[in-house]
């Protein structure tokens, strides 16, 4: 496991500074929250609050702790995306040894550290690399919990969800089915008590991404930036529209340059950040 890691390490971290500034719009963001609590609790894509990212704001967090301590540059800015990613392919390891032994392990995270758009996505400042680690998180904890059937493991793989709708809203759900489906088959215990733990698990969703979408909220209007990519000025707005059902359906616009951008609150345009233009 050493090995693998080590291997990941270098492929994810060699030459990592040659991407730049990589996605722009996320950058300007992570900076925005480098020097404003507030741009950083909800994600502003200008330290004046004017205005949020296209996603919730778990993403930016990591990088933009990274560059509170360290500076803004762009090996704070993609180093945590690189971290993530070993921390990916350890935990899928992890997972599929405790069910198929270490050489099966040793496979599965090397198909993982070696498929080429992972080998992107975690050197890129995307919110992939974050909602991916978590996803493999709660892969990872449900394994645990099918093994003795405790139901603080299928709680842990709901606050981690939660965690992940943070980060890329809806999307983070598309492991639900499986998950689910994978523990009322073959989880130690009665049915009934399946179910019960399941929903425990859902309460965690609730309680993981709750208590930021009860933030926002409960916070003055006129006082935060406006959700970016929202029709209404709400999370739950991006989530079910430009985030969710829209990229299913291809509903209208909400993302940075699109039609029916958020930016029409400010006359028609997104706020000038850092000089970027919105896409």
């Amino acid at each position: 496991m050493i090995a693998l890691l080590t291997g990941t390490g270098l492929l994810y971290l060699w030459d990592l500074g040659s991407s730049g500034w990589a996605n722009s719009f996320y950058a300007a963001a992570v900076q925005a929250g480098a020097n404003d609590w507030t741009a950083f609790f909800f994600g502003s894509l200008d330290p004046q609050n004017s205005i949020t990212v296209d996603k919730p704001p778990a993403s930016l967090w990591p990088m933009a702790l990274a560059a509170r301590i360290v500076g803004f540059n762009s090996w704070s800015l993609l180093v945590p995306q690189a971290l993530m990613g070993i921390a990916a392919v350890g935990l899928l390891y992890a997972a599929v040894r405790r069910v198929s032994g270490h050489g099966a392990g040793l496979l599965a995270g090397t198909l993982l550290a070696l498929t080429p758009v992972a080998a992107l996505m975690f050197r890129f400042d995307n919110p992939d690399a974050l909602l991916t680690l978590l996803l493999v998180a709660a892969a990872y904890l449900l394994v645990r919990g099918l093994e003795d059937g405790r139901t603080r493991w299928i709680a842990a793989v709901g606050l981690v969800l939660g965690f992940a709708f943070l980060t890329k809203s809806l999307q983070a759900f598309l492991v639900l089915p499986g998950l689910a489906l994978a523990w009322l088959w073959a989880a130690p215990g009665r049915p009934w008590r399946r179910v019960w733990q399941l929903l425990v698990g859902g309460a965690g969703i609730v309680v993981g991404a709750g208590w930021w979408l009860l933030a926002v909220a409960l916070w003055p209007v006129d006082a935060r930036p406006y959700i970016g990519g929202s029709g209404d000025n709400t999370p739950l707005g991006l989530a079910f529209g430009y985030n969710g059902l829209g990229r299913i359906v291809g509903g209208e616009g909400g993302g940075p340059g699109g039609g029916g951008r958020p930016g029409a609150a400010f006359g028609g345009g997104m706020p000038d950040a850092a000089g970027l233009p919105g896409g």
